[in-house]
């Protein structure tokens, strides 16, 4: 029997002991390069993680031994790319804990997804009057389509505050639900602060007020192990490329019926069952959703990736990279003239500083020229950086492959940066 490029079967952790990050960096080739001459520190990875081999070798065994279109071919390629398609899906399905695997959607990120919602729901059962209501922690991603919406429909984006923290104010949030709500869209994670939001609280409370829920999990689902029906939300976004997958890959979890509901995102083909000049019938989902040539080896790609990180164990990465990011949150509270951005009791991924003196875009200059990748700006989060007073932060974020002593070198490479602009 043919296992394929994405072997099926149950995926068991490599042990239970904790993590041992020096070998795990192995399967990650790109860290053993240099930057300027320097070996390569990468606090990235809220931007986008690095990819394990494991992902690697999938998308050159996808390209190199059966590149094929999917679903509409009867030639043996054809009909191995649509296997180890479908088998994705069903990994995806498995690694979040989805009831059905046509709950699973696929599109090309977070970004698309939520703007699927936006569109389908959204141009559905949004009318005027109705209200969205949205944190100030959220990405532009996750305000910009409900404006858009707002603006099409008449309905009222409202907007729940956050502490000096950056903590969602819970019982403000609890206010300003009401009939009127018929959406909420919150970040799971804050990919600027990294502060974790309750959602599993949030989604209880938006629908004891009847409205629908969607979580931006860009961030969340990279960090810890979570179960889509316990958190109960009916919509849930990712992108691939956050997940040590590939670019261009992501997920729209979406309840059956509730997707079921929806009309198409967009039109084309394989989104439809039977097309005349009077009339066309749609699909079933999840093709409903999926028109045109799907990014076939972007999602053989992410299966592969989420196969990676069920081998390495879920529960393995949190613990050690909570371990990481408290001594790195740690060290460069004790830097002088750093000033830490955002400092939620319940952080996850990311650690936001300012240095008195340095813009951001210095600061990250100078840490380049020391080898240190970190993102500087306002990581397309305009209202929140406005919120806690700032025009824009460096941030530091990790991934399962990051060790303590690179935030050493990241304190070392912020010293120097105040040599340099003293």
């Amino acid at each position: 029997m043919r296992r394929g490029i994405l072997a099926a079967g149950p995926i068991r952790p490599r042990s239970h002991d904790p993590l041992d990050i020096r070998s795990l960096r192995e399967d990650f080739p790109i860290l053993r390069r240099t930057v300027q001459g320097k070996p390569l520190v990468y606090l990235d990875s809220s931007a986008t993680a690095q990819k394990p081999r494991a992902v690697v070798d999938a998308l050159e065994r996808f390209y190199l031994t059966e590149s094929s279109n999917v679903h509409r071919g009867v030639h043996e390629l054809s009909l191995r790319a649509t296997e180890d398609y479908e088998r994705a899906r069903v990994r995806v399905q498995q690694f979040i804990g989805a009831a059905d695997e046509r709950e699973i959607v696929f599109t090309r990120g977070t970004t698309e997804s939520i703007n699927l919602v936006a569109r389908s729901l959204g141009d559905q059962r949004i009318g005027r009057g109705d209200e969205i209501l949205i944190t100030e922690m959220e990405h532009h991603s996750n305000i910009v389509p409900w404006q858009l919406l707002c603006e099409r429909t008449g309905a009222v984006l409202r907007v729940a505050p956050v502490d000096d923290g950056g903590e969602l104010l819970i019982d403000e949030f609890e206010n300003m639900l009401s009939s009127a709500t018929k959406l909420v869209a919150v970040t799971h994670v804050s990919n600027a602060l990294g502060t974790c939001n309750p959602v599993e609280r949030i989604v209880e409370l938006a629908h004891s007020a009847g409205a629908l829920v969607l979580i931006d999990g860009a961030q969340g689902i990279v960090h810890e192990r979570f179960d889509i029906q316990r958190l109960g939300c009916d919509f849930y976004a990712f992108s691939g490329h956050k997940l040590y997958g590939p670019t261009g890959i992501g997920v729209l979890y979406g309840k059956l019926d509730v997707l079921e509901s929806m009309p198409p995102f967009l039109g084309g083909g394989d989104m439809i069952r039977s097309v005349t000049f009077e009339k066309t019938t749609y699909n079933d989902v999840p093709h409903k959703f999926e028109a045109g040539t799907p990014d076939i080896g972007g999602a053989i790609g992410l299966g592969a990736a989420v196969g990676y990180l069920q081998r390495v164990g879920m529960d393995r990465i949190t613990a050690s990279e909570q371990t990481v990011l408290t001594y790195g949150v740690g060290l460069l509270e004790s830097l002088p003239r750093v000033q830490l951005v955002g400092k939620a009791g319940r952080r996850s991924g990311v650690v936001s500083f300012n240095v008195e003196g340095v813009h951001p875009h210095d600061v990250g200059t100078i840490l380049d020229q020391e080898g240190i990748a970190v993102r500087a700006g306002h990581h397309c989060a305009q209202p929140l950086m406005e919120r806690m007073g700032v025009s824009a932060t460096v941030r530091a974020s990790i991934g399962c492959y990051t060790l303590s002593e690179e935030f050493d070198a990241l304190a070392a490479g912020i010293r120097k940066a105040i040599e340099v602009f003293d």
